[in-house]
């Protein structure tokens, strides 16, 4: 793909999003089964739905623009959900287990966040307002999924680690 304009650069972002959220899609069910705390692992569920409603989105705006969402792997995120599969992986305690989970989920969100806020700025500056208001809609969701998890890490996962 050409980038020779903002708008060109912004369909990149976006179907580099769209990766990103598919990946997270199939990764949120695994993050789940994981999490011994039945709190965390209802939140990533309720993530799972709320991450298939981001990529619908990601749909929309790239169909308001003719594109589809075809287009590289995002490396990024690979990187992140690789991450928290060592996590799954690990002999731990279940505690301490779960504290490890929230920290690779909320590399995640913190991932999604920059991603979406970039987007969103993007949208505005090429006069894609309906396209800015849905990644901003996307982008509050990612932070109060980040807040969550921080509040349960901090009110008892966390608390339950340190032993």
């Amino acid at each position: 793909m050409e980038l020779d304009t903002l708008k060109d650069l912004y369909i990149h972002e976006l179907k580099d999003l769209f990766s990103a959220e598919q990946q997270l899609v199939k990764a949120l069910p695994k993050m789940a089964k994981a999490a011994g705390n039945k709190e965390l692992a209802s939140g990533f569920q309720h993530h799972l739905e709320q991450t298939k409603e981001h990529a619908q989105r990601l749909q929309q705006i790239l169909s308001s623009h003719k594109a589809t969402t075809r287009g590289p792997k995002c490396k990024g995120m690979e990187g992140l959900l690789a991450e928290g599969a060592e996590m799954i992986a690990e002999e731990a305690d279940a505690e301490v287990k779960d504290a490890g989970l929230i920290g690779a989920a909320q590399r995640v969100e913190h991932y999604e966040m920059a991603g979406y806020g970039t987007a969103r700025t993007y949208a505005e500056l090429i006069g894609d307002d309906e396209g800015a208001k849905l990644l901003q809609t996307t982008l509050e969701e990612e932070k109060q999924t980040d807040q969550k998890l921080s509040e349960l890490a901090k009110s008892s996962i966390n608390v339950a680690a340190v032993k």
